[in-house]
């Protein structure tokens, strides 16, 4: 669902060392992809590559085998995206936010009914679905994110570090959401630091340096201290 070929960015003036480095990438439907790395390593440059807001130097970044450079719009239509910070009208309640960015984004109009139920199924209460959204924590904002992907029917979802701020219930809820997604057939790639939420939530992890996919595990393959060894293992062998 998700492609990475020979994937390249670099940026003027950095020539020397590539943005992202031939990236190869394929992530099925069912399965959540995590990027492990530090700043600079390339997972934000990956996400953007995927949604068009910047153009690769070479290579392609397809979405159900859309080229996302050619046809932005098209393989747009397949994803959903949740950022950091997920940005929503602060006047608005979680249940207009919903019904707004589902018009926009060229779905079948949905009754209240069937918004409240995508709301419910995203884990949030029926009664903040009421509310202001000025109100709402960053967790309560992550969930009408997962809404509005729910609702548009997407077919693949990118997430750039979800749980970043929030507190380990909220962390905690939000990984059984993409759990949940997980299982319904989405494919998921989800750009984080957290090494325990790639554990808890990814299929695959990868681990990202200097612009390029260094190493790949699978999640069942290596518990969380083997995990953590080989990250940091991984970056002292860099530094020496």
């Amino acid at each position: 669902m998700l492609e990475a070929r020979e994937l390249t960015k670099r940026y003027e003036g950095k020539a020397d060392r590539p943005a992202l480095d031939r990236l190869n990438l394929h992530i099925p439907g069912g399965e959540a992809f995590c990027l492990l790395g530090p700043n600079g390593a390339g997972k934000t440059t990956t996400v953007n590559l995927f949604l068009n807001f910047i153009a690769p130097t070479s290579g392609q970044a397809l979405v159900g085998g859309v080229d996302s450079a050619r046809e932005p719009l098209e393989a747009r239509r397949r994803l959903a995206y949740i950022p950091e910070t997920v940005m929503l009208y602060g006047a608005l309640s979680g249940l207009e936010n919903l019904e707004y960015f589902t018009e926009i984004s060229g779905g079948r109009r949905l009754v209240r009914a069937e918004l409240l139920a995508l709301l419910g199924e995203a884990g949030l209460a029926e009664e903040a679905a009421f509310r202001r959204v000025s109100g709402y924590s960053k967790g309560m904002r992550q969930k009408v994110g997962v809404a509005v992907a729910l609702a548009r029917r997407a077919q693949a979802l990118l997430l750039d570090e979800p749980t970043s701020g929030l507190d380990p219930l909220a962390a905690n809820e939000f990984a059984a959401l993409v759990e949940k997604l997980r299982k319904q057939g989405m494919a998921i790639l989800m750009v984080t630091h957290d090494l325990f939420l790639a554990k808890q939530c990814g299929t695959r992890i990868g681990v990202m340096q200097a612009g390029r996919l260094v190493s790949v595990f699978g999640a069942d393959d290596v518990d969380h201290l083997g995990l953590e060894r080989a990250y940091l293992e991984q970056f002292r062998g860099a530094a020496a």
